[in-house]
């Protein structure tokens, strides 16, 4: 396809001159240059056909009486500007002086053409301005699919708490910087590596590994790779993951479950950006940024000699926390136009839309699965569905109710407390601050042991917020 024309058909030309009889001709030549044409003369007339086809390259004159050709150059300019699109203006006369020539391409004109001029010379003016015009909007188009992507492709939601997640992206997606990623399960944390990675200048391949999937006899061999006969059964040379990953982006998920002498070899690759494969006696020279994610607290396990400090500082360079979606209630309406019309394509059903009551009883979920499970219950509802709309009915009968999920169900036997149940005060007192203080912390250690130590659903049970049970903890020295 040439750069001149458009994917739907020729390229639209607008052609502003006063002159009758030149603007015909320009029409004639180019028309016969396979371009779609349209005759104004003036600039007000030039304005309306604008507001009704936005053109790929207007030519005007520029003497014409009311708006002049540089008049309309600077309206076009801003209207271009305010509506984000592409547009350009070759500027052609027959009284012009280097001002206005300089004045012109001031204010954005492609180029300045005076009459009498060249046919051959006009045509590859043309040409070249709408194939810079053509590489502007393809350019454009490429960074709203990258930002599309990155927003809503994999993220999506308009929130506060992931608007900060994907300014945070933007600002580092560029650098070579290793990041840690924090966030419950399902929340998304491999798509922020794929994020930083694809919005990001790095061209090598992206490569993603579950560390705690990996049997501990072979991490080594599959994080640094082996040459042939290293061990029994390496019958032959194996590039590890992070020299697949050269130039590109290593994630390294479930980092917590590295083994220690994996760990060791980690830091030095960190360090000194050289890889040694088991068996070999030649490091290979990598450039990789790693990219790490948790299900576990690897601050914790720093502090209790589990995981290496050293290697957590050297991946614990920049941290990007992702809200759990309880957080961000207002974003469940995204998702589920977002799901519904993946799911619907994807399985050929007309489902077009979720209906209000289920889209009460979606928000009203709290949703301890994150994303994941909200994902997983439209898929499943868009199976279900008959017609074209998401009924509450499609919906698993635990969201029907439209209360707030309290699944699984913890369940806090009895705490005893040492203070008997007596209104009588004693004559020495009562501590009555350290009295509660005895209470909560009582309680919030029955939340933790009936829900087996899951956190959010120790502080569901206890009718508080997360980040409130977690102040609790901290307080009475239990959170770990």
């Amino acid at each position: 396809m040439s750069a001149a024309m458009k994917p739907g058909g020729a390229s639209h030309v607008l052609v502003v001159d006063d002159d009758l009889s030149m603007r015909e001709f320009l029409g004639i030549l180019l028309r016969r240059e396979g371009y779609s044409v349209e005759l104004v003369d003036s600039g007000e007339a030039a304005l309306q056909a604008v507001a009704h086809a936005w053109p790929d390259l207007v030519l005007s004159d520029l003497n014409m009486p009311g708006i002049d050709g540089m008049e309309l150059l600077r309206r076009l300019k801003t209207q271009a500007a305010r509506e984000s699109r592409d547009l350009e203006v070759v500027m052609v006369t027959a009284f012009g002086t280097a001002e206005s020539a300089v004045e012109a391409m001031r204010r954005g004109a492609f180029d300045y053409v005076l009459k009498p001029f060249n046919n051959d010379d006009l045509r590859v003016t043309v040409r070249r301005a709408l194939e810079k015009a053509s590489l502007e909007a393809e350019n454009a188009r490429l960074k709203a699919e990258v930002r599309d992507e990155l927003h809503f492709g994999c993220f999506i939601g308009s929130s506060p708490a992931m608007q900060r997640v994907y300014e945070l992206i933007r600002r580092i997606k560029d650098t070579p910087i290793n990041c840690l990623v924090l966030g419950e399960s399902g929340t998304g944390k491999e798509l922020v590596a794929r994020s930083l990675h694809e919005a990001g200048v790095r061209s090598g391949p992206f490569v993603a590994i579950n560390c705690g999937a990996i049997p501990e006899n072979l991490v080594e061999s599959e994080l640094f790779g082996h040459v042939r006969g290293a061990f029994t059964g390496a019958d032959r040379e194996r590039k590890g993951h992070i020299v697949q990953a050269n130039g590109g982006t290593l994630f390294l998920d479930e980092l917590n479950s590295l083994p220690q002498s994996a760990q060791v070899k980690l830091l030095r690759v960190l360090q000194d950006r050289r890889v040694l494969p088991v068996g070999a006696s030649r490091e290979v020279n990598v450039d990789v940024r790693i990219i790490a994610a948790s299900n576990g607290d690897l601050a914790q396990l720093t502090r209790t000699g589990q995981f290496r400090e050293d290697l957590y500082y050297r991946i614990n360079v920049i941290q990007v926390s992702l809200p759990p979606l309880r957080e961000r209630p207002g974003d469940v309406d995204e998702l589920v136009r977002h799901f519904v019309k993946k799911y619907a394509r994807e399985y050929g059903t007309s489902v077009d839309r979720a209906s209000q009551p289920a889209l009460q009883a979606l928000r009203a979920w709290n949703w301890p699965g994150n994303v994941r499970e909200l994902q997983n219950t439209i898929a499943r509802a868009v199976v279900l569905a008959e017609g074209t709309e998401l009924l509450l009915g499609d919906l698993p009968e635990m969201l029907r109710g439209g209360f707030r999920s309290e699944a699984p169900t913890v369940r806090i036997q009895a705490v005893q407390l040492d203070a008997a149940d007596t209104e009588v005060i004693p004559p020495e007192g009562v501590d009555l601050d350290q009295l509660l203080a005895d209470v909560e912390r009582k309680w919030l250690v029955a939340a933790l042991k009936s829900a087996n130590g899951n956190k959010t659903r120790a502080a569901r049970a206890l009718r508080m917020s997360f980040r409130s049970f977690r102040y609790r903890l901290a307080k009475y020295d239990l959170d770990h």
